[in-house]
């Protein structure tokens, strides 16, 4: 059924027109390189779309929250991600295939023979094809493989190699049977634009005046090695992140607006029901997957439902939408709790967006790389005073015992609790204690080198590494399913697309131009259109071609462009323009003047279609000439 009303279509509409990189419309938009996988190309709409969600994505959080702003560089130098963690850790399984050589993501094989499987098998039990065990799976067999893929991401390496042995799960390509999982780092370039904030953390807290919390966001180009780049945007080498690092309190997590989204209903996959072998969401406020432990604390709950708020925003679907929950064995090195906003497309559940809660981890790592102190300084408001008992050295007389250990021993007692100083205290107070490095060599320390004292201590400043929950967004993918949530098909024309962007200012072109002839005697007027559109602000385009006027609005639908005036001769003579909308295809006609004004209203939201129609008459498709 055709969505006439302006609303996204359901899944059953996008599911019923051919993929959408299959039609024109996509293919203007995107172009990749011949016989190179995982690049594109946006085309002007593509482009022109990009931007407008960034801009929306600029104002939703950045502007909204008050975020400080970076632009780092992509170059970044290699040691920065030896010591965060990701050139040991940032690797996805492979397999191969054993004749070809293929190289194949071995979660990705799992998931797309066991979903073949699946969906063959429902389809021939609907068309009651039910004739031996051979044709039909069993129901365990069907039960087994529900289980495995609702909990896919949790499985090792060695699992997934299980995997494929016992269910022969072969290339789909080839036929051939596969090797064993091997490791395979995605490092290329940089994988993500957090480190950059990171590292300019003491120029941030500094900008910020000494403040926690507060949020650095940027918006940039980040690189993945992709195993087997597929699907269109949805997973390539070469893509634009808008990344968010909130840098918090690690003892008060709470949000000073949590309040303002604590009442967002929202769809939650759990790690628990993943575990368990289910997918059974949940819908659930925010605040009550706050209050029952489900979602960590205030802060990722906060930003989980300002994820939602902007992806609804924008024009996703939320009857398309969940939050799924990191199980054990996929959360990443950095991450405690993590929840990814899936949206749902022709290629199943695609994860949009990534809502982390980091804890200390990066800044504690550099930290300890560079020896600078990554730390927030917190003048306490009324000093706490507390006994505690502190190591003493004879410096002099610790260089001359221990010469080069020396460093590393003053080191691992200072490392120490109150409760292991205090052994050491009795320790020492016998005559000699052994003090053993994390490398496990044994040092023997008398009295004479080193004491240990309790002392008072008045503390009058805080001193702490902060936590940081991180929101990042992979804006292809989003642009992409936007791009499905948006697009359907008249029941007349079947094989010409709509694009309804829900909020125009999504829309790649606002308005079209289309002159009737392209006639010397048109230009003026097209001239004082096109001109007077763009001082209004409204983005608009002309096509004059040499082809029908349906086919040049049914092309420009396809690409979403909500508004179309035409001139005709009529329009010369009279000075009257008509005005169409996209979805309806109801035309208006009107002074050239009043209907620029209108449409400027209609772009930027200040009227609607309805209200528009009460200003503009009814065109019956005649204009009169004068003679």
């Amino acid at each position: 059924m055709a969505a006439q009303d302006g609303s996204v279509p359901s899944a059953t509409t996008v599911n019923k027109i051919t993929h959408p990189f299959d039609k024109m419309t996509f293919r203007l938009i995107l172009t990749n390189y011949e016989g190179v996988a995982g690049l594109y190309d946006y085309g002007p709409p593509g482009s022109s779309l990009q931007a407008n969600i960034i801009a929306e994505w600029r104002k939703h959080f950045i502007i909204e929250e008050n975020m400080l702003e970076l632009d780092t560089t992509v170059m970044t130098p290699s040691p920065v991600f030896e010591t965060s963690g990701h050139v040991a850790r940032f690797a996805d399984w492979m397999v191969k295939d054993v004749k070809t050589g293929d190289v194949l993501r071995a979660d990705h094989l799992v998931k797309n023979v066991l979903e073949a499987r699946l969906a063959g098998d429902k389809k021939r039990k609907k068309k009651k094809a039910v004739k031996t065990a051979a044709v039909v799976l069993p129901d365990d067999v069907v039960a087994e493989y529900e289980n495995i893929l609702a909990q896919l991401d949790n499985y090792s390496g060695a699992d997934l190699g299980e995997l494929c042995r016992k269910h022969n799960l072969r290339n789909p390509d080839t036929d051939n049977e596969v090797g064993e999982p091997q490791l395979f780092n995605l490092m290329f370039l940089r994988p993500e634009t957090a480190q950059g904030h990171f590292l300019n953390f003491s120029r941030l807290l500094d900008f910020n005046n000494g403040r926690v919390p507060f949020a650095s966001a940027q918006i940039g180009r980040s690189f993945r090695n992709e195993i087997s780049p597929r699907a269109g945007l949805l997973r390539v080498r070469e893509f634009t992140m808008a990344e968010i690092e909130h840098f918090v309190d690690p003892e008060d997590k709470r949000h000073g607006r949590f309040k303002e989204v604590r009442d967002v209903k929202i769809t939650l996959l759990d790690r628990h029901v993943q575990e368990a072998g289910r997918s059974t969401t949940a819908q659930m406020t925010v605040g009550e997957a706050v209050d029952n432990g489900i979602i960590a604390n205030e802060t990722l709950g906060y930003f989980v439902a300002r994820i939602y708020l902007f992806l609804i925003r924008i024009g996703i679907n939320p009857q398309r939408l969940r939050f799924r929950q990191h199980m054990a064995n996929e959360m990443a090195h950095y991450a405690t709790d993590c929840w990814d906003a899936e949206i749902h497309n022709s290629n199943g559940w695609t994860e949009c967006v990534g809502c982390a809660d980091r804890a200390a981890y990066d800044l504690t790592v550099h930290s300890t790389k560079t020896g600078q102190p990554l730390v927030v300084r917190q003048a306490l408001k009324e000093p706490i005073v507390t006994e505690k008992e502190v190591p003493e050295w004879n410096k002099k007389a610790l260089g001359k015992t221990f010469k080069q250990d020396a460093g590393v021993i003053q080191k691992t007692v200072e490392s120490m609790d109150q409760a292991e100083l205090t052994k050491l205290k009795g320790q020492l107070a016998q005559g000699k204690a052994v003090v053993t490095t994390t490398e496990g060599k044994e040092f023997e320390i008398t009295p004479e080198v080193l004491t240990v004292e309790r002392k008072t201590i008045k503390q009058s400043v805080r001193e702490y590494t902060p936590n940081v929950i991180e929101p990042s967004f992979g804006l292809g993918r989003i642009l992409y399913t936007l791009l499905e949530h948006s697009f359907w098909s008249r029941e007349q024309d079947v094989e010409r697309g709509v694009c309804t962007f829900t909020a125009l200012r999504r829309s790649p072109t606002k308005v079209l131009v289309v002159p009737l002839s392209a006639r010397e005697e048109f230009d003026p007027l097209v001239n004082e259109v096109s001109t007077k559109l763009r001082k209004a602000g409204v983005f608009s385009r002309v096509d004059d071609s040499n082809t029908s006027i349906g086919k040049r609005y049914a092309r420009n639908d396809e690409l979403g462009t909500p508004f179309g005036v035409t001139l005709d001769f009529a329009s010369v003579q009279n000075r009257t323009m008509t005005l169409r909308e996209r979805d309806t295809m109801d035309q208006r006609i009107g002074p050239i003047d009043e209907v620029i004004a209108v449409v400027t209203e209609l772009v930027f939201g200040n009227i609607t279609w309805e209200e528009a129609c009460k200003r503009l008459p009814a065109y019956d498709g005649v204009q009169a000439v004068d003679s």
